[in-house]
């Protein structure tokens, strides 16, 4: 071959290859309704709201984001992402994180001063259940867990009597008490405005600093019809979640005040967190927050359509309050697997008997109405057993 021919074949390759990339990322992106493909079902997926993926307005963002090392302070995007969750919270400065976790995760290493203190927070909380207990294996703080009641709460008395003599050297000294709003495991409660601030004053009272684990803040604000600044203007801290109902593929923002920010900067380099040209991951979060935040009350209503599907075929179900519908049947496992194999995604979230499906971006009326449609047909046909009497918070 000559030179020319080499160059111009080579080109071409090249071209096949780039328009492949694109037909794969259509291909594996989200449709317009319910699902992808998988051998030849159409998938509906209400597993988490984390399981949806980049719209092609999102992907292109991304591709145009402007970049530097945000390592060196230097990534124009991630500064722009930082600054806007900041403004909506109500805080002085925010911080790009990998997750909800590491976000938490920093709140608490920043807050308190090491090894000897405690934090004080739900037992059916997110930080306690489902972050590996990294508050007290990498931080050295100790966790103290009161009960959730049914809404989420805590019981300010349960808060008061965990708290132990500050100047007795035999207990812990509680720093931090942890609220998360809205609350996963007791059903996607929302924690309304009046608690938040009472909170407020019981931490004051007691010496306390007060974060929000604010994975899901935005569903809870959109339910309140109030500004997500609203239920964090009392707090410290709080960490939010692009990627969960905002449909963003990665990242939450920590936020609180300039000085509190300087410190988590540092631990989230010391934690692994510092990321170079993160402006491609936090442009899929700036669009995430300027498209996808107001349309979550669609995810509620869908959510909601779910939960008196599931009444009327006889199943006691957890109120949705949010996006998260919860029902219990004898026997999860075998449920979700049926259901698996009809297309139709939810999860176990116990082992045993509870069920959880989360409504989310790609999720559609009538996908909702196919999975009320394959519910029945399993409990028809299965053995499943008849809903328990009493139906279990968490």
């Amino acid at each position: 071959f000559s030179c020319s021919r080499l160059v111009s074949r080579t080109c071409l390759l090249w071209r096949d290859i780039v328009n492949l990339s694109t037909m794969v990322a259509v291909i594996g992106g989200p449709a317009a309704t319910d699902a992808s493909a998988t051998n030849g079902l159409q998938i509906v997926d209400m597993r988490s709201d984390t399981v949806t993926q980049p719209t092609a307005p999102m992907r292109q963002a991304i591709a145009e984001a402007e970049v530097g090392d945000d390592v060196f302070g230097d990534d124009p995007t991630v500064h722009v992402l930082e600054k806007r969750v900041a403004e909506l919270l109500g805080k002085e400065a925010g911080l790009f994180v990998t997750s909800g976790t590491m976000g938490n995760l920093i709140a608490v290493g920043s807050h308190c001063s090491g090894r000897g203190e405690e934090v004080v927070l739900g037992k059916d909380s997110h930080m306690f259940w489902y972050e590996q207990g990294g508050a007290s294996s990498l931080m050295g703080v100790a966790f103290n867990t009161v009960p959730n009641q049914p809404d989420g709460t805590l019981d300010f008395e349960d808060v008061r009597k965990a708290i132990k003599p500050p100047t007795d050297a035999h207990f812990a000294a509680a720093k931090l008490l942890v609220l998360e709003n809205t609350h996963n495991r007791m059903g996607g409660k929302v924690l309304s405005l009046e608690y938040m601030s009472t909170a407020s004053a019981l931490c004051k009272e007691l010496g306390l600093v007060l974060h929000v684990d604010g994975a899901r803040l935005w569903n809870a604000a959109v339910k309140l019809g109030v500004e997500p600044s609203a239920l964090v203007q009392h707090a410290e801290t709080a960490t939010v979640c692009l990627s969960k109902g905002l449909g963003a593929p990665v990242g939450s923002v920590l936020v609180g005040s300039t000085k509190f920010i300087e410190r988590a900067r540092r631990m989230r380099k010391s934690l692994g967190g510092g990321m170079r040209q993160a402006g491609v991951l936090a442009a899929a979060g700036l669009y995430a927050i300027e498209h996808n935040l107001k349309r979550l009350g669609d995810d509620h209503a869908n959510a909601q359509r779910l939960a008196r599907g599931l009444e009327d075929l006889g199943l006691q179900v957890v109120p949705a309050e949010t996006n998260m519908v919860f029902w219990e049947v004898d026997n999860a496992p075998d449920l979700v697997a049926s259901l698996n194999k009809v297309g139709v995604r939810v999860g176990c979230t116990d082992g045993k008997r509870r069920v959880r499906a989360v409504a989310n971006l790609h999720i559609t009326s009538e996908a909702i109405d196919r999975v009320i449609d394959a519910v029945a047909n399993a409990l028809a046909t299965g053995h499943h057993g008849p809903p328990p009497k009493k139906l279990r918070v968490a």
